[in-house]
């Protein structure tokens, strides 16, 4: 490995944190790493990173301190006890959880002299190092700043979304929710079509088309909630329902869970019933924000 570029350390190599431990390794930075298994750790050292006996000692080998573990209690079971080994480095967290627990790291972090940076990777291991690698930060723009040029070796984009520690964690969830509540539905989808003797692979085009409409619907909801205007432009909430009603009820015939649209569809309800019935979808986010059921 070069010496011209800054060390860095990872702490945490579970599948995310080694593919993050071989892209610095690879962009010729001396890495540190630590893992609470420690053979965990031979396919980066074997690549040119150097294991630690501690997480003292990988913090005290560099100016920047990236870790990714499970979550927060993680995190905080690793980091709190060497709060006076990491004051005057930089600390990057890409460890996913709730905004509320990256706030509450970043004030953990202020009090004790650490520069903090919250951060989320929303693409998979394979593309850490490449040109599809999506990472988002939050905190500090100044601190982020300082130590882009090394974090640019997890190559991709790179956004920094502001000052608030937890705007990262924050798309991160609703992102993930996206992503996880779109599976569920497709599971459930080809589960459905296979009770009704349709074969997943004769299925599969069909819900490849049905998904290539929401990236329109993505853009036409997000300009009805920012100018709270919800013109149905079509069908409303109550045709919705209907549709949905469809659906839980023919997968309850097969005796199968109604899935994801068995909670939708009350919540879809009480929408119409407060009046909105002849609304876009989009109404639901409002009535969401509300904590209204």
């Amino acid at each position: 490995m070069s010496t011209t570029q800054s060390p860095v350390t990872v702490i945490g190599l579970g599948p995310m944190g080694e593919s993050l431990a071989s892209a610095f390794v690879e962009a010729g930075h001396p890495t540190t790493v630590w893992n609470r298994t420690a053979s965990k750790a031979d396919a980066v050292v074997a690549k040119g990173a150097v294991l630690a006996a501690s997480p003292a000692e990988a913090v005290a080998a560099s100016p920047l301190v990236v870790v990714c573990v499970l979550d927060y209690d993680a995190s905080d079971a690793i980091l709190l006890p060497i709060a006076d080994t990491l004051r005057g480095r930089t600390l990057v967290n890409l460890t996913a959880d709730t905004p509320d627990r990256s706030r509450a790291a970043s004030a953990w972090a202020a009090q004790h002299g650490i520069d903090y940076v919250d951060g989320a990777v929303m693409s998979p291991t394979f593309t850490i190092g490449t040109p599809s690698a999506v990472v988002l930060y939050s905190g500090s723009e100044e601190v982020y700043r300082a130590h882009e040029g090394t974090l640019a070796a997890i190559n991709g984009s790179h956004t920094h979304l502001g000052a608030d520690h937890g705007r990262a964690a924050g798309y991160d969830l609703a992102l993930l929710d996206i992503f996880w509540t779109s599976m569920s539905g497709l599971a459930h989808a080809f589960a459905l079509a296979k009770a009704e003797g349709v074969e997943a692979a004769d299925f599969a085009p069909f819900a490849q088309g049905i998904i290539g409409i929401l990236p329109e619907s993505v853009t036409d909801m997000a300009g009805k909630l920012d100018r709270g205007s919800f013109p149905a432009d079509g069908s409303g909430v109550l045709s919705n329902t209907t549709t949905m009603k469809h659906i839980v009820h023919a997968a309850r015939e097969r005796s199968m869970d109604p899935g994801p649209l068995g909670a939708v569809l009350p919540f879809a309800r009480a929408v119409v019933d407060a009046g909105h019935g002849g609304d876009n979808f989009a109404r639901l986010a409002v009535h969401y924000l509300e904590g209204r059921s």
